[in-house]
């Protein structure tokens, strides 16, 4: 699976799955650890560890297998490290805390939604 599949297939899976405000960050040139980042947000702890749970699952099931996940026990953010595209899913509250998409934004860069 190249990158714009599996990123596709996180994208769909987490928006099957109710995730809100769904934002992709390109970081390629930026960052030398992921060429994206998926930035979703959970209604609750447990609805973020089961947002991540599902999206590997999924990428299980496309023959990928997951780098990591971090933070799945009790945690208002879940990490889900998938290679080129990592995953991070937070609670309202701790996504408006973090910002990542503030911290990895260039001015003048646009986002999706």
């Amino acid at each position: 699976m190249d990158t714009a599949q599996l990123l596709t297939l996180v994208e769909n899976e987490l928006d099957n799955r109710k995730a809100v405000h769904i934002t992709t960050l390109d970081v390629r040139g930026k960052s030398s650890i992921t060429d994206y980042m998926v930035v979703a947000t959970a209604t609750s702890s447990r609805h973020a560890k089961s947002l991540c749970d599902y999206v590997m699952e999924k990428v299980k099931e496309n023959g990928q297998q997951p780098l990591g996940m971090e933070g799945q026990h009790v945690s208002d953010w879940v990490l889900l490290d998938l290679g080129d595209v990592v995953v991070h899913v937070m609670t309202g509250q701790a996504r408006e805390f973090y910002q990542l998409e503030k911290l990895w934004s260039v001015e003048g860069e646009k986002q999706n939604s």
